[in-house]
């Protein structure tokens, strides 16, 4: 099939289950299970797209050459290219929900675990985007109480968004300081019910994602010990909570890179080997051989304005086919 035509009907459809049903569809001998995964085929190589998009999409627009809207490429054009495939002996199609946002990779963590692959290979990305090597991060709530009260009345009370803002400044100017090697984010930002009350919570959403898991970790450790110190100097309750964690490492192995050199090299480009955050790591955190490859050319990922060339996605079904070859499959 051409990815293209099966972009244009993917690409505004809106949730994991109705992405699903669209995939299913498409896949006669195609399996279900209870998450809303759905795959077909069986063998030692398990290929994974995302069915999940971090904005809600919209239909998209043409402008050009370039289509516009959000997850029109992350992942809609994965998925699309990766249904664009025909039935091939010794690999498996798989279909995968909760890799976006607070997802925690529940989808690929589970078919990992009931199809026990020899392989993995996330179809996710730019070309000529390789990633070869997991991301980890952490994901967690930080929440601040008080008791609140009136604004005026109440004067001089713990203020937990006080607390809150004195925490995220913190925050940033530490990882300032950390450098390219890893990353913060904060999103979500919640606190208060009226311009005259003292509010009695405010939380947000924290992300730390580094290149190593030690420095992972050490990180996370040093961000809950600023967290703590704040929430005593303001008088307020803290609470943390973890919502999701991804490994950081490689499993790819030489046969993979190469693999993955001489499918790109079918359409003219060298690989960008690069770290990332994809269904391939559910992977590695079991040790399974596993890397992620781009298979389309865009732009503006997890933004309303996000592009894709919609002719690229069939260079990325060329690559991605090629790619199939050199492993000795397809």
């Amino acid at each position: 099939m051409d990815p293209v035509p099966l972009l244009m009907e993917l690409a505004p459809l809106v949730g994991e289950g109705v992405r699903g049903d669209f995939v299913a569809a498409h896949l006669p001998r195609a399996r279900r299970d209870g998450l809303g995964n759905v795959w077909t085929g069986e063998g030692r190589v398990l290929l994974l797209a995302h069915l999940d998009t971090v904005l809600p999409p919209e239909p998209p627009r043409r402008v050009g050459e370039r289509l516009y809207g959000p997850g029109v490429g992350d992942n809609s054009s994965g998925v699309a290219v990766l249904l664009s495939l025909p039935e091939i002996p010794g690999v498996v199609r798989g279909f995968t929900v909760g890799e976006e946002g607070l997802g925690n990779l529940r989808g690929a963590r589970a078919l990992v675990e009931t199809l026990a692959p020899e392989m993995v290979v996330a179809v996710d990305g730019y070309l000529p985007g390789v990633v070869d090597r997991g991301l980890g991060s952490v994901r967690f709530r930080a929440t601040f109480r008080g008791r609140g009260g009136h604004a005026w009345g109440d004067r001089g009370m713990p203020n937990p968004v006080f607390a809150l803002a004195e925490g995220l400044s913190r925050l940033h100017a530490l990882f300032k300081e950390v450098g390219s090697e890893a990353s913060l984010n904060a999103s979500r930002l919640q606190g208060g019910l009226a311009v005259n009350a003292i509010p009695q919570e405010a939380s947000v959403l924290l992300e730390i994602r580094a290149l190593e898991g030690e420095h992972l970790h050490r990180l996370y450790g040093e961000a809950q010990r600023v967290l703590w110190e704040v929430a005593g100097r303001h008088r307020v309750e803290l609470g943390l909570e973890v919502l999701g964690e991804r490994p950081a490492g490689s499993t790819a192995t030489p046969e993979l890179l190469r693999a993955a050199e001489a499918a790109l090299a079918r359409i003219g480009e060298k690989p960008q080997f690069q770290p990332g955050s994809t269904d391939a790591s559910a992977a590695i955190e079991r040790g399974i051989p596993a890397l992620a490859l781009g298979v389309y050319r865009g732009g503006g990922a997890h933004t309303p304005e996000e592009w894709v060339l919609p002719q690229s996605l069939r260079e990325g079904r060329e690559v991605l086919l090629a790619f199939l070859r050199a492993l000795g499959v397809g």
